[in-house]
């Protein structure tokens, strides 16, 4: 597992520190503070290459530029390692003698895009005892969100057919893949509409392939043709299988012992998932790497999240001992891991408006600076209104027009308003007494409902 990361002079801050947990560590905070380039760092500690084309480069200014870590090495120790960049060369000194060996590592990144890295088929490529060199042999399997669908290959060879491909062999084999696959997708699902196979199509004049389908209440969908919370959930499921399949596969050439650890890294783990897919992701993560494995595996993940709904669906299972929220977080303007512990917050409403979040209010922007200036205006603190809420009829005409009647702000703010001193109207003015007796009525959808 990887205990700590320490980035000087690189990333979003001066210096930045975080010790994690061995079973969940979900990432939390603003766009732009770094989540998915800690997982990209994370990658490249745990992988030895970087996830894209770019690599991290060191802070403008900085006087030295350090990638600090600490990683089980293979005889389950922990062991500190430093990096530092060179400049000269712009690139990232690796620390002399074996790299350490983390287990599987996979990186499912935001753009659809996978990395795996399988320390049976990718670690340490030379073999100085033996006399091996083999510089083709690839330093991780990295797939665009297309060859996760249409194959993987390195010149003339097949790294990997495809989840489309796969997905057909293993059905009409009937293979233990095809098996584990299913049972994967049961565990991802959300309940009541577990994802199940089809009978493979052809879909096209054009593509000589049968496509897989997905068996839903009003049909069979092909694959292709499937929303895209659903090709994100059934690309986890296939890399995840493939992955611990092809590992076993290589270790059985290699007469060693398959691996019992397992790093995942996730970015965006809820991207295009409905709220009730949300839920249960993140669980059955831990149950579907669990169930892929015979004696049951030591499953570390690190994820990046927007959502709410994902940090409350953590509340039943999370253990202090295990897991933990970073939260990126800005104070000074300097980017900061605040070190909040986590307390459970009920439901996604809570979790929106709390420290993790940072929201005043989970409501639009109007009704919030609306809300605002009523209890500014309660609290008789009128000297912070802003010059369109100044009064309690503006104020009052604006709440109407973006908080709905049923609001339980609703009874504090008529309550209130109601023991305002009358102004007096003048004799004879028809709008005048209008307006007083408009005052005392409650907002039309707050009445209506209260029937």
């Amino acid at each position: 597992m990887l205990h700590s990361i320490k980035l000087i002079g690189v990333g979003p801050a001066d210096s930045l520190e975080l010790d994690l947990q061995p079973r969940v560590n979900l990432i939390v905070g603003d766009n732009g503070l770094g989540k998915t380039f800690l997982l990209d760092v994370a990658w490249w500690i745990l992988g030895r290459s970087w996830p894209s084309s770019y690599q991290a480069l060191p802070r403008r200014g900085a006087r030295e530029a350090k990638i600090e870590y600490v990683v089980d090495i293979k005889t389950a120790k922990k062991k500190h390692y430093s990096n530092g960049f060179d400049r000269p060369s712009q690139q990232w000194k690796r620390s002399g003698g074996r790299p350490p060996s983390p287990g599987l590592v996979l990186y499912a990144r935001a753009d659809g895009g996978f990395s795996i890295w399988d320390p049976a088929r990718n670690y340490w490529r030379d073999s100085p005892s033996l006399g091996v060199s083999d510089p083709t042999r690839p330093d991780a399997y990295h797939f665009t969100q297309r060859e996760v669908w249409d194959g993987l290959r390195q010149g003339d060879r097949v790294l990997c057919n495809g989840l489309i491909a796969d997905w057909v062999n293993w059905q009409a084999a009937q293979s233990p893949a095809f098996t584990q696959l299913m049972a994967s997708l049961g565990v991802l699902s959300e309940p009541g509409e577990t994802l199940t196979a089809g009978v493979p199509v052809r879909i096209s004049l054009d593509d000589a392939r049968d496509i897989p389908t997905l068996r839903f209440r009003y049909g069979d969908v092909p694959i292709v043709h499937a929303s895209a919370g659903v090709k994100r959930i059934v690309a986890l499921a296939y890399l995840l299988v493939w992955a611990f399949d092809e590992h076993q596969k290589a270790c059985e050439l290699l007469g060693r012992t398959a691996e019992q650890s397992v790093i995942f890294l996730i970015d965006e783990i809820e991207a295009h998932l409905h709220p009730r897919w949300q839920r249960v992701v993140l669980p059955a993560l831990l149950d579907v790497v669990d169930k892929l494995t015979p004696s049951g595996a030591n499953v570390q993940i690190l994820a990046a999240s927007h959502a709410p709904l994902l940090l409350a669906s953590l509340e039943p299972r999370f253990d202090p001992e295990q897991d933990r929220i970073i939260h990126f977080d800005v104070k000074h303007d300097k980017v900061i891991i605040d070190t909040s512990e986590f307390a459970q917050q009920g439901d996604a409403t809570n979790w929106l408006v709390s420290e993790f979040f940072g929201l005043k209010q989970a409501r639009s922007r109007e009704a919030e600076e609306a809300i605002e200036a009523a209890e500014a205006w309660m609290r008789s603190d009128r000297h912070v209104l802003p010059a369109h809420l100044s009064t309690s009829e503006q104020i009052d005409a604006e709440l109407r027009r973006t908080v709905p009647g049923h609001d339980p702000f609703w009874p504090r703010w008529i309550l209130t308003r109601g023991a305002e001193p009358k102004r007096p109207a003048r004799k004879g003015s028809s709008s005048a007494k209008k307006k007083g007796t408009k005052q005392s009525k409650k907002p039309g959808g707050a009445r209506g409902r209260s029937r």
